[in-house]
Protein backbone atom coordinates (compact mmCIF):
# COMPACT_ATOMS: atom_id res chain seq x y z
CA UNK A 1 0.00 0.00 0.00
CA UNK A 2 1.79 3.55 -1.15
CA UNK A 3 2.20 5.43 1.61
CA UNK A 4 3.39 8.71 -0.01
CA UNK A 5 3.70 10.07 -3.55
CA UNK A 6 7.94 9.21 -3.38
CA UNK A 7 6.86 5.33 -1.45
CA UNK A 8 4.70 5.03 -4.59
CA UNK A 9 7.54 5.00 -7.05
CA UNK A 10 8.79 2.00 -5.09
CA UNK A 11 8.81 -1.62 -5.73
CA UNK A 12 6.53 -3.68 -4.87
CA UNK A 13 8.11 -5.98 -2.76
CA UNK A 14 9.25 -2.90 -1.02
CA UNK A 15 5.65 -1.50 -0.31
CA UNK A 16 4.68 -5.05 0.91
CA UNK A 17 7.26 -4.98 3.66
CA UNK A 18 6.17 -1.49 4.50
CA UNK A 19 2.20 -2.09 5.00
CA UNK A 20 3.95 -5.42 7.31
CA UNK A 21 6.27 -2.34 9.42
CA UNK A 22 2.95 -0.48 10.01
CA UNK A 23 0.81 -4.02 10.83
CA UNK A 24 3.85 -4.57 13.43
CA UNK A 25 4.06 -1.00 14.65
CA UNK A 26 -0.09 -1.00 15.61
CA UNK A 27 -0.08 -3.89 17.11
CA UNK A 28 3.17 -3.40 19.15
CA UNK A 29 1.32 -0.08 20.56
CA UNK A 30 -1.79 -2.16 21.10
CA UNK A 31 -0.18 -4.88 23.13
CA UNK A 32 1.64 -2.07 25.69
CA UNK A 33 -1.81 0.13 25.78
CA UNK A 34 -0.29 2.83 23.97
CA UNK A 35 -2.52 6.07 23.60
CA UNK A 36 -0.67 6.91 20.25
CA UNK A 37 -2.96 4.45 18.19
CA UNK A 38 -5.64 6.67 18.83
CA UNK A 39 -2.89 9.29 17.32
CA UNK A 40 -2.51 7.72 14.54
CA UNK A 41 -6.21 7.27 13.87
CA UNK A 42 -6.32 10.78 13.99
CA UNK A 43 -3.82 11.53 11.54
CA UNK A 44 -5.62 8.69 9.35
CA UNK A 45 -9.04 11.35 9.70
CA UNK A 46 -6.72 14.59 8.73
CA UNK A 47 -5.92 12.74 5.05
CA UNK A 48 -5.46 15.83 2.82
CA UNK A 49 -5.30 18.54 4.87
CA UNK A 50 -1.51 19.45 4.88
CA UNK A 51 -0.14 21.59 2.90
CA UNK A 52 3.54 21.08 4.11
CA UNK A 53 6.42 19.11 2.50
CA UNK A 54 6.37 16.31 4.25
CA UNK A 55 3.59 14.19 4.24
CA UNK A 56 1.41 12.30 7.25
CA UNK A 57 1.28 8.82 7.20
CA UNK A 58 -1.78 7.64 6.09
CA UNK A 59 -2.92 4.08 6.76
CA UNK A 60 -5.96 2.67 5.02
CA UNK A 61 -9.32 1.60 7.27
CA UNK A 62 -8.13 -2.13 6.24
CA UNK A 63 -5.29 -1.87 7.96
CA UNK A 64 -7.02 0.02 10.97
CA UNK A 65 -8.97 -2.94 10.97
CA UNK A 66 -5.97 -5.35 11.07
CA UNK A 67 -4.40 -3.16 13.97
CA UNK A 68 -7.70 -3.69 15.87
CA UNK A 69 -7.96 -7.11 15.47
CA UNK A 70 -4.34 -7.69 16.83
CA UNK A 71 -5.25 -5.52 19.77
CA UNK A 72 -7.85 -7.68 20.61
CA UNK A 73 -5.40 -10.55 20.53
CA UNK A 74 -2.93 -8.35 22.36
CA UNK A 75 -3.32 -10.57 25.78
CA UNK A 76 -2.34 -13.71 23.61
CA UNK A 77 1.10 -15.04 23.88
CA UNK A 78 0.77 -17.61 21.45
CA UNK A 79 -0.86 -15.19 18.96
CA UNK A 80 1.93 -12.92 19.20
CA UNK A 81 4.56 -15.61 18.76
CA UNK A 82 3.25 -16.09 15.34
CA UNK A 83 4.09 -12.20 14.03
CA UNK A 84 7.35 -11.34 13.02
CA UNK A 85 9.04 -9.34 15.77
CA UNK A 86 9.58 -5.50 15.02
CA UNK A 87 13.32 -6.17 14.71
CA UNK A 88 12.52 -8.39 11.75
CA UNK A 89 11.32 -5.10 10.08
CA UNK A 90 14.15 -4.27 7.25
CA UNK A 91 15.92 -1.14 8.11
CA UNK A 92 15.34 0.71 5.26
CA UNK A 93 11.68 0.53 5.70
CA UNK A 94 11.80 1.94 9.53
CA UNK A 95 13.87 5.27 7.49
CA UNK A 96 11.23 5.71 4.84
CA UNK A 97 8.39 5.66 7.88
CA UNK A 98 10.81 8.02 9.83
CA UNK A 99 10.75 10.55 6.83
CA UNK A 100 6.53 10.65 7.05
CA UNK A 101 6.70 11.32 10.43
CA UNK A 102 7.70 14.38 12.72
CA UNK A 103 11.26 14.48 14.81
CA UNK A 104 9.06 14.44 18.26
CA UNK A 105 7.85 10.87 16.87
CA UNK A 106 10.87 9.71 15.19
CA UNK A 107 13.15 9.86 18.80
CA UNK A 108 10.14 8.28 20.49
CA UNK A 109 10.20 5.41 18.51
CA UNK A 110 14.01 5.31 17.90
CA UNK A 111 13.78 3.75 22.04
CA UNK A 112 11.98 0.28 20.17
CA UNK A 113 15.32 -1.21 19.01
CA UNK A 114 18.45 -1.02 17.54
CA UNK A 115 17.52 -1.32 14.19
CA UNK A 116 14.90 1.84 14.90
CA UNK A 117 17.68 3.60 16.88
CA UNK A 118 20.04 3.30 13.46
CA UNK A 119 17.43 4.38 11.52
CA UNK A 120 16.40 7.63 13.23
CA UNK A 121 20.04 8.60 12.93
CA UNK A 122 20.02 8.55 9.29
CA UNK A 123 21.06 11.87 7.44
CA UNK A 124 18.26 10.92 5.02
CA UNK A 125 15.96 11.15 7.16
CA UNK A 126 16.84 14.13 9.04
CA UNK A 127 18.05 15.73 5.63
CA UNK A 128 14.31 15.72 5.08
CA UNK A 129 13.28 17.66 8.17
CA UNK A 130 15.73 20.65 8.14
CA UNK A 131 14.51 23.03 5.99
CA UNK A 132 15.51 23.85 2.01
CA UNK A 133 17.94 26.66 3.37
CA UNK A 134 19.56 24.83 6.38
CA UNK A 135 22.91 24.97 5.16
CA UNK A 136 23.01 29.08 4.78
CA UNK A 137 21.15 28.83 8.81
CA UNK A 138 24.50 27.09 9.29
CA UNK A 139 26.93 29.32 7.91
CA UNK A 140 25.02 32.31 9.45
CA UNK A 141 24.72 31.27 13.16
CA UNK A 142 27.56 29.37 13.67
CA UNK A 143 30.46 32.34 11.76
CA UNK A 144 31.01 33.15 15.31
CA UNK A 145 31.86 30.17 16.69
CA UNK A 146 35.67 28.32 16.80
CA UNK A 147 36.18 26.03 13.48
CA UNK A 148 36.69 22.84 15.39
CA UNK A 149 32.93 23.51 17.45
CA UNK A 150 31.56 24.11 13.92
CA UNK A 151 32.92 20.51 12.52
CA UNK A 152 31.69 18.83 15.33
CA UNK A 153 27.79 20.27 15.23
CA UNK A 154 28.07 19.74 11.21
CA UNK A 155 29.12 16.13 11.32
CA UNK A 156 25.67 14.64 11.05
CA UNK A 157 22.04 15.99 9.77
CA UNK A 158 20.29 14.75 13.47
CA UNK A 159 23.04 17.26 15.17
CA UNK A 160 22.26 20.17 12.59
CA UNK A 161 18.74 19.67 13.43
CA UNK A 162 19.24 19.64 17.18
CA UNK A 163 21.49 22.51 16.77
CA UNK A 164 18.80 24.53 15.44
CA UNK A 165 16.13 24.27 17.36
CA UNK A 166 17.95 25.64 20.09
CA UNK A 167 18.47 29.59 20.31
CA UNK A 168 20.92 30.63 18.37
CA UNK A 169 22.21 33.90 18.06
CA UNK A 170 24.30 35.49 15.61
CA UNK A 171 25.50 39.52 14.71
CA UNK A 172 27.03 39.69 18.07
CA UNK A 173 24.57 38.24 19.73
CA UNK A 174 21.46 41.09 18.50
CA UNK A 175 19.50 38.13 16.56
CA UNK A 176 18.42 34.99 17.27
CA UNK A 177 17.01 32.05 14.74
CA UNK A 178 15.61 28.65 15.69
CA UNK A 179 13.60 26.07 14.39
CA UNK A 180 10.34 24.92 15.12
CA UNK A 181 10.80 21.15 16.55
CA UNK A 182 7.96 19.43 14.73
CA UNK A 183 7.88 21.02 11.02
CA UNK A 184 11.27 22.14 10.88
CA UNK A 185 10.38 25.89 10.03
CA UNK A 186 12.52 28.84 10.78
CA UNK A 187 11.82 31.81 13.45
CA UNK A 188 13.77 34.48 14.37
CA UNK A 189 14.13 37.14 16.75
CA UNK A 190 15.67 40.40 16.71
CA UNK A 191 16.35 42.80 19.61
CA UNK A 192 16.03 46.34 20.04
CA UNK A 193 19.92 46.77 20.10
CA UNK A 194 20.39 46.15 16.13
CA UNK A 195 17.79 48.46 15.58
CA UNK A 196 18.01 52.44 15.04
CA UNK A 197 16.06 53.76 17.72
CA UNK A 198 15.65 57.62 18.31
CA UNK A 199 17.90 58.45 22.07
CA UNK A 200 18.34 55.04 22.19
CA UNK A 201 22.27 55.75 23.73
CA UNK A 202 20.77 58.50 25.72
CA UNK A 203 20.38 57.38 29.74
CA UNK A 204 17.75 60.22 29.58
CA UNK A 205 15.65 58.82 27.36
CA UNK A 206 15.90 54.96 27.55
CA UNK A 207 16.90 52.49 30.05
CA UNK A 208 18.17 48.83 29.64
CA UNK A 209 17.04 46.52 32.11
CA UNK A 210 18.08 43.03 32.66
CA UNK A 211 14.79 40.85 32.04
CA UNK A 212 14.20 36.69 32.62
CA UNK A 213 11.16 37.62 30.17
CA UNK A 214 13.32 38.74 26.84
CA UNK A 215 14.91 36.22 25.01
CA UNK A 216 17.91 38.24 24.81
CA UNK A 217 18.76 39.08 28.48
CA UNK A 218 17.22 42.58 28.86
CA UNK A 219 14.92 45.29 27.35
CA UNK A 220 14.93 48.24 26.28
CA UNK A 221 12.26 50.68 28.55
CA UNK A 222 11.38 54.19 27.32
CA UNK A 223 11.47 56.80 30.07
CA UNK A 224 10.01 59.43 28.05
CA UNK A 225 10.42 61.32 24.20
CA UNK A 226 8.72 63.67 22.19
CA UNK A 227 9.72 61.46 18.73
CA UNK A 228 9.90 57.77 19.10
CA UNK A 229 11.26 56.21 15.72
CA UNK A 230 12.29 52.55 16.10
CA UNK A 231 13.68 51.40 12.12
CA UNK A 232 15.58 47.47 11.85
CA UNK A 233 16.34 45.33 9.23
CA UNK A 234 17.44 42.23 9.02
CA UNK A 235 18.95 40.01 5.58
CA UNK A 236 18.01 36.66 5.52
CA UNK A 237 18.06 33.87 2.89
CA UNK A 238 14.21 32.45 3.98
CA UNK A 239 12.87 29.02 2.84
CA UNK A 240 9.94 29.93 0.38
CA UNK A 241 6.67 30.47 2.27
CA UNK A 242 4.71 32.80 4.09
CA UNK A 243 5.52 34.76 6.86
CA UNK A 244 4.93 37.06 9.65
CA UNK A 245 6.34 40.30 11.58
CA UNK A 246 5.64 41.08 15.23
CA UNK A 247 6.80 43.57 17.56
CA UNK A 248 6.98 42.58 21.55
CA UNK A 249 5.50 45.68 23.27
CA UNK A 250 4.91 46.49 26.87
CA UNK A 251 3.17 48.96 28.63
CA UNK A 252 4.63 49.77 32.25
CA UNK A 253 7.79 48.72 33.57
CA UNK A 254 8.09 45.14 34.84
CA UNK A 255 8.87 44.42 38.04
CA UNK A 256 9.20 41.63 40.66
CA UNK A 257 7.46 41.77 43.93
CA UNK A 258 7.44 39.14 46.70
CA UNK A 259 8.57 36.89 43.86
CA UNK A 260 5.33 37.75 41.84
CA UNK A 261 5.31 39.69 38.56
CA UNK A 262 3.95 43.35 38.46
CA UNK A 263 4.42 46.58 36.36
CA UNK A 264 5.03 50.48 37.49
CA UNK A 265 2.99 52.55 35.42
CA UNK A 266 3.60 55.91 36.66
CA UNK A 267 5.05 56.91 33.74
CA UNK A 268 2.79 55.38 31.15
CA UNK A 269 1.38 58.26 29.15
CA UNK A 270 0.40 60.06 25.37
CA UNK A 271 -0.16 56.12 23.84
CA UNK A 272 -3.77 57.00 23.70
CA UNK A 273 -3.24 60.31 22.07
CA UNK A 274 -2.39 59.11 18.45
CA UNK A 275 -1.62 55.91 17.20
CA UNK A 276 1.20 53.95 16.94
CA UNK A 277 2.24 53.47 12.77
CA UNK A 278 3.73 50.17 11.82
CA UNK A 279 5.41 49.51 8.76
CA UNK A 280 7.04 46.57 6.91
CA UNK A 281 8.85 46.39 3.48
CA UNK A 282 11.13 43.75 1.58
CA UNK A 283 13.80 44.39 -1.34
CA UNK A 284 11.44 42.79 -3.20
CA UNK A 285 8.43 45.49 -3.26
CA UNK A 286 5.84 44.07 -0.30
CA UNK A 287 4.73 46.20 1.68
CA UNK A 288 2.69 46.69 5.14
CA UNK A 289 1.17 49.36 7.62
CA UNK A 290 -1.30 48.81 10.55
CA UNK A 291 -1.75 51.36 13.35
CA UNK A 292 -2.58 51.13 16.55
CA UNK A 293 -3.56 52.88 19.94
CA UNK A 294 -1.08 51.25 22.44
CA UNK A 295 -3.94 50.59 25.44
CA UNK A 296 -3.04 47.86 27.30
CA UNK A 297 -0.60 48.37 30.43
CA UNK A 298 0.76 45.79 32.47
CA UNK A 299 1.20 42.88 29.99
CA UNK A 300 3.11 42.05 26.90
CA UNK A 301 1.41 41.77 23.76
CA UNK A 302 2.56 40.99 20.01
CA UNK A 303 1.85 43.24 17.41
CA UNK A 304 0.99 41.92 14.13
CA UNK A 305 2.51 44.42 11.34
CA UNK A 306 1.89 42.54 8.41
CA UNK A 307 3.07 39.73 6.44
CA UNK A 308 5.46 38.88 3.13
CA UNK A 309 6.10 36.17 0.89
CA UNK A 310 9.06 34.43 -0.31
CA UNK A 311 9.41 32.38 -3.66
CA UNK A 312 12.81 32.00 -4.41
CA UNK A 313 14.76 29.64 -2.37
CA UNK A 314 18.28 31.04 -2.66
CA UNK A 315 17.68 34.57 -2.86
CA UNK A 316 18.56 36.62 0.18
CA UNK A 317 15.90 38.91 0.88
CA UNK A 318 16.24 42.42 2.63
CA UNK A 319 13.22 42.66 5.60
CA UNK A 320 12.58 46.53 6.83
CA UNK A 321 10.23 46.75 10.06
CA UNK A 322 9.64 50.14 11.75
CA UNK A 323 7.51 51.81 14.82
CA UNK A 324 6.54 54.79 14.68
CA UNK A 325 5.06 58.21 17.06
CA UNK A 326 6.45 61.15 15.66
CA UNK A 327 3.83 63.83 16.41
CA UNK A 328 5.33 66.05 18.70
CA UNK A 329 2.64 67.71 19.97
CA UNK A 330 3.06 65.46 23.20
CA UNK A 331 5.58 63.06 25.03
CA UNK A 332 5.34 59.40 25.22
CA UNK A 333 6.65 57.28 27.70
CA UNK A 334 6.98 53.96 29.69
CA UNK A 335 6.83 51.82 26.67
CA UNK A 336 9.32 48.90 26.62
CA UNK A 337 10.10 46.92 23.64
CA UNK A 338 12.33 43.32 23.78
CA UNK A 339 12.30 42.27 20.62
CA UNK A 340 10.86 41.82 16.86
CA UNK A 341 9.49 38.63 15.57
CA UNK A 342 9.57 37.44 11.98
CA UNK A 343 8.31 33.56 12.04
CA UNK A 344 5.93 31.56 9.57
CA UNK A 345 2.44 33.04 8.67
CA UNK A 346 0.97 29.68 10.12
CA UNK A 347 2.98 30.51 13.71
CA UNK A 348 0.81 33.67 13.74
CA UNK A 349 -1.38 32.54 16.42
CA UNK A 350 1.02 31.99 18.80
CA UNK A 351 2.23 35.15 19.94
CA UNK A 352 -0.88 36.94 20.89
CA UNK A 353 -0.12 37.54 24.78
CA UNK A 354 2.68 36.58 27.08
CA UNK A 355 1.94 37.19 30.41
Amino acid sequence: MPLTSSIKQRTKESQICQTHFFHLYIFYLSTTSNPKLEYIKTKVKKKGSSNSKKSHIYISTDLLAMGAASSSLAGSEAYAGKLCGLEDVPENCITAMFMCMEPPEICILARVNKSFHRASRSDTVWEHMLPLNYKFLVRRILEDQQVGEKDKVISRTKEIYARLCRPNFFDAGTKEAWLDKRSGKVCLAISPKAMKITGFDDRRYWERISSDESRFGSIAYLRQVWWLEAVGNIRFEFAPGKYSVLFKIHLGKPLRKCGRKTSNLDQVHGWDIKPVRFQLSTSDGQGAMSERHLDEPGRWFYHHVGDFVVENQNSPVWVKFSMLQIDCTHTKGGLCLDCVIICPFEFRGKYTYFD
